[in-house]
């Protein structure tokens, strides 16, 4: 046998000469598949396209009025040990002249050291993930609550079904009034 003589390719490499063409295609079209989905999450969380879902107007707390959302109209996610968590922003034009923290939370609360989860971020766009017990029934509220720098607290309350209708959907499949 000479060196000009080559075996003839084996199935699998035929196989592969035909299809890799086909094949390198594929690899960059499915990625373009997930692209919209990247680009809505992207403008959310930067803030292009609003708060988020389910935004409610102008609650009035004490003299501040701030507008709430849920980030996404989905059920609370699981994290781990810590239970189920619903993600919700707030935007408060005025909340610059004497509002010392935003706090949220499920159900009224006793005093300010238990007033839920703080609001962090600029006031334009504040963000927080409330913890729901899998037990809250699904006609409860959420109370926003305003530590002033005068250091009264000052409280509102929102219906849950109104701010996250997935929760509270969620809720009556989990059987919250049990």
């Amino acid at each position: 046998m000479s060196q000009t003589d080559t075996l003839p390719p084996s199935g699998l490499k035929q196989l592969w000469l035909k299809w890799r063409f086909h094949l390198n295609i594929l690899l960059i079209l499915v990625p373009l598949g997930f692209m919209p989905k990247y680009f809505a999450d992207a403008s959310l969380f930067r803030g292009d396209s609003g708060l988020g879902a389910n935004i409610i107007q102008d609650v009035q707390v004490g003299r501040w009025t701030l507008d709430l959302a849920e980030l996404r109209d989905e059920a609370p996610r699981a994290e781990g040990p810590a239970g189920y968590f619903k993600a919700f922003n707030a935007a408060c034009g005025n909340c610059n002249d004497g509002a010392k923290a935003i706090y949220l939370r499920v159900g009224k609360p006793r005093s300010l050291r238990a007033a839920g989860t703080i609001f962090f971020g600029a006031p334009a766009r504040m963000g927080t993930s409330l913890p729901i017990p899998p037990r809250t029934r699904p006609d409860a509220d959420i109370w926003i609550t305003i530590e002033g720098w005068d250091g009264k607290m000052y409280q509102a309350s929102v219906p849950l079904a109104k701010a996250s209708p997935a929760t509270a959907a969620w809720l009556e499949k989990q059987g919250g009034n049990k």
